[in-house]
């Protein structure tokens, strides 16, 4: 399995690294995530750079894709050629965004009629690409999920591994990233939050 998260110029830390590692405490053959960008390198926000670990071919192909968000995004929407690149599918492939990576779905008719999850920032742009946006952290239908507010990063992640791992999985990894003292809560949240989105055979009971 692997799974890329799309990373551009301007990214936000919160939503891409959370997700990194919250997705990295799956140890098994063929787990495998990425950071995927346009360029060999990109630079955050507040001046964090890094070195991309897959291409956007690359992402293309893979078995999940994350959208993180930034202080780009628009840019990105609007370069017809890098959007021309990002060739997914939820056919094939569980996708999921964060924040402002809604605008990104959006703009790649990946959303539809579909409501999503946003910030309050992007809220009016991924409006005006005909989406209805929700007042809340988590939404997905069948195999594509948004999130809203870089700390519903967690629950996108946890979506995803739950998808692909099993409920079981999914409350370890959070388990293991929550607050000490906090953690029964915090899972017991996060996983409130995915639970009505997930098909019914993987729902907890």
């Amino acid at each position: 399995m692997h799974i890329a998260i799309l990373t551009f110029d301007g990214f936000n830390e919160l939503d891409s690294l959370i997700a990194l590692g919250v997705l990295n405490r799956i140890k098994r053959p063929g787990w495998r995530v990425t950071l995927a960008a346009p360029t060999a390198r990109v630079t955050s926000m507040n001046g964090v750079t890094l070195d991309a670990t897959a291409t956007l071919e690359e992402a293309a192909q893979a078995g999940a894709v994350l959208v993180g968000s930034g202080i780009r995004t628009r840019e990105v929407v609007a370069d017809a050629a890098l959007m021309a690149q990002l060739r997914l599918d939820p056919a094939r492939q569980l996708i999921g965004a964060q924040c402002s990576g809604t605008l990104v779905l959006a703009r790649l008719g990946l959303l539809g009629t579909v409501l999503a999850c946003t910030d309050l920032t992007t809220k009016p742009w991924v409006q005006e690409a005909g989406v209805g946006v929700l007042d809340q952290p988590f939404f997905a239908d069948g195999n594509v999920a948004t999130a809203g507010g870089c700390l519903a990063s967690p629950y996108l992640a946890a979506w995803l591994i739950a998808r692909s791992e099993g409920i079981a999985a999914a409350r370890d990894a959070l388990h293991y990233v929550a607050p000490v003292g906090e953690k029964d809560d915090y899972v017991a949240r996060a996983m409130a939050a995915i639970a009505p989105y997930l098909p019914a055979a993987a729902t907890p009971a």
